[in-house]
């Protein structure tokens, strides 16, 4: 990739034509006239710059390809108040560059929280890079994030770009960030202080301009307290928290979901399959989904593939159960379990009333004598 000036004080065209073919991008005979020794060397380092930025403009447009390819653009679906707040705070953010750390467990879509706030920022249309820190081994972290150079280790044989380079201009997502060992917190924090970067076997400095957004399912905050995850970072990552909730918490947004996935899944394999009774979806309301919506779609998939009939029944869901449910069922105190049963039909229905009556299988009138009856 150098660019090659070749000079001599035994200049012909014959040299001149051998050199240029061999690869060299200009011929300077001695003695040589100051003025357009200058202009040549001049030139020489304006065409390896270009020729810098079209590789690094190469890998932006395979990362954009990649991040478009393979149908639509993901959707988050949630009519519950707790995720009207998220969608809130994520029009908010439309035209800031803020820093943005999202939390919540396993399998809430934190990843498409994270492209719905690329989609709505100032950097739509430049790169969303990813890196998944949960899947990449601890030794590869800094060639994956910073680049290296040809020859910069045993398998390195040409010169790459790191993520946060090819994110240059747009967003790069570090997806469960706390899995990041102190070591390298210490030096993604140096990157983010000095928005700048060294691929691995270069002494050369690289600026950056990523906005970054990162998530985790982590108590972060216990990882600071317990010396595991560095607060100066904490403070560069998180200028604005998103906390994703549970679908436990979320109550009818379960129907929602189900039903979304059911006409998609429905679609592609091809089945006549319209939604689902009522029994089925007392079903799913009562589940506890320890696997988020993530669960939910490889419950309804599944569903799908084995169901017959134009309705999924509650018999097409068979669920195990899960440490937290076990132990619920362990208590046996009548009024405990109660309370228990009235607060979980409350939250699954949103404080609708009469909801919440069926899903106990109560009348209303009976529900509001329990409600008076605990102090609910």
């Amino acid at each position: 990739q150098a660019v090659v000036i070749f000079m001599t004080a035994y200049a012909d065209t014959d040299k001149a034509v051998r050199a240029i073919k061999a690869g060299a991008t200009d011929f300077i005979p001695k003695p040589w006239e100051k003025e357009k020794l200058l202009a040549t060397l001049s030139s020489g380092m304006k065409l390896r710059r270009s020729r810098t930025e079209i590789n690094l403009l190469k890998e932006q447009v395979e990362v954009l390809s990649n991040a478009t390819a393979g149908g639509s653009e993901e959707i988050i679906i949630g009519d519950s108040p707790v995720m009207q707040q998220v969608f809130s705070t994520v029009e908010k953010l439309r035209d800031t560059d803020a820093n943005i750390l999202i939390l919540g467990e396993n399998g809430t879509g934190k990843d498409v929280i994270a492209r719905m706030l690329y989609r709505n920022s100032p950097r739509y249309g430049k790169p969303f890079v990813t890196i998944d820190l949960g899947s990449i081994p601890e030794q590869l972290f800094e060639s994956e994030l910073f680049g290296y150079e040809k020859g910069a280790f045993t398998d390195a044989r040409k010169a790459k770009a790191g993520r946060m380079e090819v994110a240059t201009g747009g967003t790069l997502f570090l997806d469960e960030i706390g899995n990041l060992s102190l070591p390298m917190q210490s030096k993604l924090l140096t990157a983010i202080e000095k928005r700048q970067i060294s691929r691995l076997g270069s002494t050369q400095s690289v600026p950056i301009d990523v906005r970054l957004i990162c998530a985790t399912n982590a108590d972060i905050r216990a990882m600071v307290d317990e010396g595991n995850f560095r607060q100066d970072l904490l403070y560069r990552i998180n200028t604005i928290e998103i906390h994703i909730p549970p679908l436990r918490e979320r109550g009818n947004d379960v129907i929602l979901l189900a039903e979304f996935f059911l006409e998609r899944y429905a679609r592609k394999y091809k089945k006549e399959m319209h939604g689902l009774t009522r029994e089925a979806k007392n079903k799913l309301l009562k589940y506890n989904w320890p696997g988020n919506v993530r669960e939910l779609q490889h419950t309804i998939e599944r569903a799908v593939i084995l169901g017959d009939g134009s309705l999924l029944k509650p018999e097409n869901f068979l669920f195990h159960s899960s440490v937290r449910q076990k132990k619920e069922e362990e208590v046996l105190n009548l009024e405990l379990l109660e309370r228990q049963a009235v607060e979980k039909a409350m939250r699954l229905s949103e404080g609708n009333i009469t909801r919440a009556a069926e899903y106990l299988g109560i009348t209303r009138f009976a529900l509001y004598r329990k409600l008076e009856k605990l102090g609910l």
